[in-house]
């Protein structure tokens, strides 16, 4: 007889973001045919689906996605930190290839999720002692489909794989064929997952995470499968469904990303982090060695992703979430009430305008002072913090929805009333003065909103290949020259097509 091994330390993984009682459960030489008649049991069931996810906040994914946009750059420091190779100079001059570590990571990580949701599917599917279980199935093809719709953005043409058991070599799936699978998936569990809004659905696959995903998908319907033609129609009907849901669009703006923003009920699918189970690293990643000591935070930053100077100096200064998303300017130490120094001897300010100054090679591409550029200072520090933050990524929220909608209303020649009121309700809440509101809203407009919404949030690539402005020229000294339409997909990995000869690679790699 087969056996599950089930100890404290599967709960803790606990995607539930209420999940608050880590008291000890064990389920010791419990026989798997018997597990999974509890809620408890459930959630140790399918767990590890959720974990997986906790990889696309990881550096490979928001380097590849922000990095080859105009949102973000990892420059290479005074001295030589940040070079790791030629990496990030590869995705700001779009000149990466199929070796890439980071987009090989990317891509291997999204496989490895997936054959993780087969794996727990075929678990559950074959245990006769699981209740409730076509829901939870639902919920299993749901977070796959999820991982389909990050290959699909990014590399386009991928096996599509369901079954586990099948160990033979897949052959390469048309983005077509792949978009298509992913919405057939998804209009097929819409209506058989949960849709409660509450703490108890908080972390989890639901019918507004479902809903949601869809609207991104015919949201991108052009571009991903352009011979079934433009799908606005169905992305107004996906975010009304997810609207007719219990979220609300908080007042606060930044509530979605506070220290504890699992209270925030405009978040509607997040990646659930812990300071005790994989935690969110993002101010390792961008802050300064030092620049901690201002914050009041015991760990030290990489010295990494910082903003481009356009992206940020495209916001009005009125705007509550450009201070609200960059640290900017001289980082005090708050023991001796003066600026702190760096490892250079220079004041540690964050300039957002920066150039290359030391050691320019051929390309244009050198090292930057240690301080220079805005970091992110989106996800509120916690003062005190030993480690990884708490605070959640919502991968899906409720501003985004309505943006959506407002840019499909306007795309497929809708009520442009309509349109402004749901970009005036996400813009109203950045600005005081009720005279920063617009009288009229064009796709340009919408635009700009969602980079102004949205820094940081892994959409800036995405939004900028479906508004046709990705392949043109970045300005400013840490810009770069047009790129050819063959970097609007990443190449399948090297390492990916030397292991399965069945793999096609993209066109022009």
């Amino acid at each position: 007889m087969k056996y599950l091994y089930k100890t404290a330390v599967v709960l803790l993984l606990c995607i539930s973001g209420a999940c608050t009682n880590l008291d000890e459960q064990l389920f010791d030489r419990l026989p798997a045919d018997q597990f999974g008649n509890t809620d408890r049991e459930i959630n140790a069931l399918i767990a590890p689906i959720y974990r997986t996810l906790k990889g696309i906040w990881s550096p490979a994914y928001y380097c590849m996605v922000e990095g080859t946009s105009d949102m973000a750059i990892t420059p290479t420091r005074k001295g030589g930190d940040g070079w790791e190779g030629g990496l990030f100079k590869e995705f700001r001059f779009g000149s990466w290839t199929s070796g890439n570590r980071y987009i090989t990571d990317t891509y291997d990580n999204c496989m490895r999720g997936i054959s993780t949701c087969n794996q727990i599917y075929h678990t559950v599917n074959t245990n006769p002692a699981v209740q409730n279980k076509e829901s939870i199935l639902a919920e299993i093809r749901a977070v796959r489909a999820l991982w389909y719709y990050f290959l699909v953005d990014n590399y386009g043409n991928v096996p599509i794989v369901t079954d586990f058991n099948d160990t033979s070599n897949p052959a390469t799936s048309s983005r077509k064929e792949v978009f298509r699978f992913i919405v057939s998936e998804l209009n097929a569990i819409k209506d058989l997952i949960r849709e409660d809004v509450s703490s108890a659905s908080y972390g989890k696959m639901t019918k507004g995470a479902v809903y949601t995903l869809l609207a991104k998908i015919y949201l991108n319907a052009e571009i991903w499968d352009p011979e079934g033609g433009p799908k606005w129609e169905e992305c107004i009907a996906a975010c009304n469904a997810v609207m007719a849901l219990d979220y609300v669009l908080e007042p606060d703006w930044k509530a979605s990303f506070a220290v504890h923003n699992e209270a925030s009920k405009e978040i509607i699918f997040p990646i659930v982090f812990s300071t005790v189970d994989g935690g969110n690293i993002m101010h390792q990643h961008t802050l300064h060695y030092l620049t901690n000591i201002a914050l009041g935070i015991l760990p030290r930053g990489f010295n990494g992703i910082n903003a481009m100077p356009g992206y940020v100096h495209a916001y009005d200064d009125a705007d509550k979430r450009k201070a609200g998303s960059f640290l900017w300017g001289p980082q005090i130490d708050p023991a001796t009430g003066q600026v702190l120094i760096t490892a250079h001897g220079r004041p540690l300010n964050h300039f957002i305008d920066f150039t290359f100054k030391y050691n320019v090679d051929a390309d244009g591409w050198g090292q930057v002072e240690q301080e220079d550029g805005a970091r992110c200072n989106k996800w509120e520090f916690e003062k005190g913090v030993n480690g990884p933050m708490e605070n959640d990524f919502a991968i899906f929220r409720l501003a985004d929805v309505y943006l959506m909608k407002a840019e499909a209303l306007l795309r497929s020649g809708g009520d442009a009333g309509e349109a402004l009121a749901l970009v005036n309700n996400v813009r109203a809440r950045a600005f005081d003065d009720a005279a920063k509101l617009k009288n009229n809203v064009t796709l340009q407009d919408i635009y700009e909103e969602r980079r102004f919404e949205f820094a940081w949030e892994l959409v800036s690539r995405q939004d900028m290949i479906r508004f046709g402005t990705f392949l043109e020229p970045v300005s400013g000294p840490v810009g770069r020259g047009s790129l050819n339409a063959q970097k609007l997909l990443f190449p399948i990995p090297r390492t990916a097509i030397d292991a399965n000869p069945n793999l096609e690679q993209n066109p022009g790699y």
